[in-house]
């Protein structure tokens, strides 16, 4: 089975990351003067560069995750996208392409499946719908708090709640500025 684009990243950019991979505690501790070898703050420094170091590296396999979930949702798009414009349009060239030559790299026929290879298709096709699921739901969740947001200040707004109890005189003071400016450019 050939390997994946996340098996790569995480081979090229994880594997050989750890401190530990870079450079040994005693190797780092030969760094020092011989009269600090033995000190108990070269081990902490080592310690802390190694936690900071994890701290990047968990971010690098988050961001490679990321990036994974990213170009499945990019496929499952474009394969979708070909699906509709293959039922949308019919293009006589390319029916005439297809007697002429048969299958092309433009004109792609569906795969067949067996058994071993349908599980996994569609496996990955339950996990797409429950991305796209659970991307609907964060959107759902999204609008439905910026809705109710809004709905409460225009609610605050119709009894006369305001978040700045000074805005009223504000706004008549701006008024007022408005009218004085006015009556000096007549």
């Amino acid at each position: 089975m050939a390997p994946t684009e996340g098996t790569i990243l995480r081979n090229y950019l994880l594997l050989p990351s750890r401190l530990p991979s870079i450079i040994s505690l005693q190797e780092f501790t030969a760094l020092f003067p011989k009269s600090q070898h033995s000190s108990p703050h070269v081990r902490a420094l080592y310690r802390d560069l190694q936690q900071q170091r994890n701290a990047v590296v968990d971010a690098v396999s988050a961001s490679i995750d990321a990036e994974v979930k990213q170009a499945k949702a990019l496929r499952r798009t474009i394969v979708r996208t070909k699906k509709e414009s293959e039922f949308e349009e019919k293009d006589d060239e390319i029916e005439i392409e297809r007697s002429l030559f048969g299958s092309t790299s433009t004109t792609i026929a569906p795969k067949q499946h067996s058994l071993q290879s349908i599980i996994p298709e569609l496996d990955n096709a339950l996990l797409d719908v429950e991305s796209d699921l659970k991307q609907l739901e964060e959107e759902e969740i999204a609008l439905l708090g910026s809705i109710k947001q809004a709905a409460g200040n225009m609610s605050d707004l119709r009894y006369g709640r305001l978040s700045n109890p000074n805005l009223g005189s504000e706004v008549i003071d701006g008024l007022h500025g408005i009218q004085e400016t006015c009556k000096q450019k007549t």
